[in-house]
Order: C-alpha cells, then structure tokens, then sequence
C-alpha cells in the first residue's frame, strides 16, 4: 500500500480504496461525487466520503431523529456524550425529506491512505457502537 501523503481527490480516493487489496474489508461505490464505501468488517455498514475543500468528510446515517421520544433531550445527552466517541462528531442531516442524525469525521485531503481507511474503521465502529449503546444509554438515564 503506498502511504505516503498526496492531495486526495474522489477520484484517486475511489481508485485507491477500490484497490484489490482492501476488497475483503471494503467495497466502493462512486455516486456522483460521494463515494458509498461499504465496511464488511462492520456488518456491511455503508460510510459516505466525500472531499470538501481541504478536507476529507466520511459519515454514517445511524437511525431517523422522529424515533426519538424527546429529541430536544436526546440532543443534549449526544452534546454531553460526544466525547465519549472518539474521533467523530454527531450532527442531523436530511435525507428525502426525513432528518437522521449522523456520525461524520474529517480528515486533511493530505492524509495518507493508511490514515483514511483508520478514520474508515473507526467511523464504522463508532457508528455500531453509538447505533447500539447511546439510545439505549439515554433511554436508562
């Protein structure tokens, strides 16, 4: 794997990550100028990357913000929680007209690949970790 640092653009990240080497942990996709990278090693969890001026965004939708019985609560148990996940950020997106909170990280598009796909795993296992934990967490609270 070549891991020195370059400046990442979809294209070469597409390139890269599509790489036969990382086909048993990953698979990628280019929709547009996203790539949906499928993470096998986490239960086939889709991460969405994208580059963003100078910078690398990856994110995962975990579940919709109207399952929520009190979001204006479960906002501020995720605000007080947050540092509790390592390397990631929570925020609400909308997706079809729906929100859904989501899981994002960023990188520098200097990144070395190597970096990228550490930022890949811990986004997916902080994603199945808050998908599973933090819900369950502010239900007990």
């Amino acid at each position: 794997m070549d891991d020195t640092a370059r400046v990442w653009t979809i294209g070469r990240l597409a390139e890269a990550l599509g790489a036969g080497e990382h086909s048993a942990e990953l698979s990628v996709e280019r929709v547009g100028d996203v790539l949906r990278v499928t993470m096998h090693d986490h239960g086939d969890l889709a991460v969405f990357l994208s580059v963003a001026g100078e910078q690398i965004v990856v994110s995962s939708l975990l579940w919709p913000v109207a399952e929520m019985d009190d979001a204006a609560a479960f906002n501020h148990f995720l605000l007080k929680a947050q540092k509790l996940v390592p390397l990631s950020n929570f925020a609400i997106t909308e997706v079809d007209g729906r929100e859904y909170y989501e899981l994002i990280g960023e990188l520098s598009i200097e990144s070395t690949l190597r970096t990228i796909l550490i930022e890949l795993r811990v986004l997916a296992h902080n994603a199945l970790d808050a998908a599973a934990d933090l819900r369950h967490a502010f239900a007990a609270a």
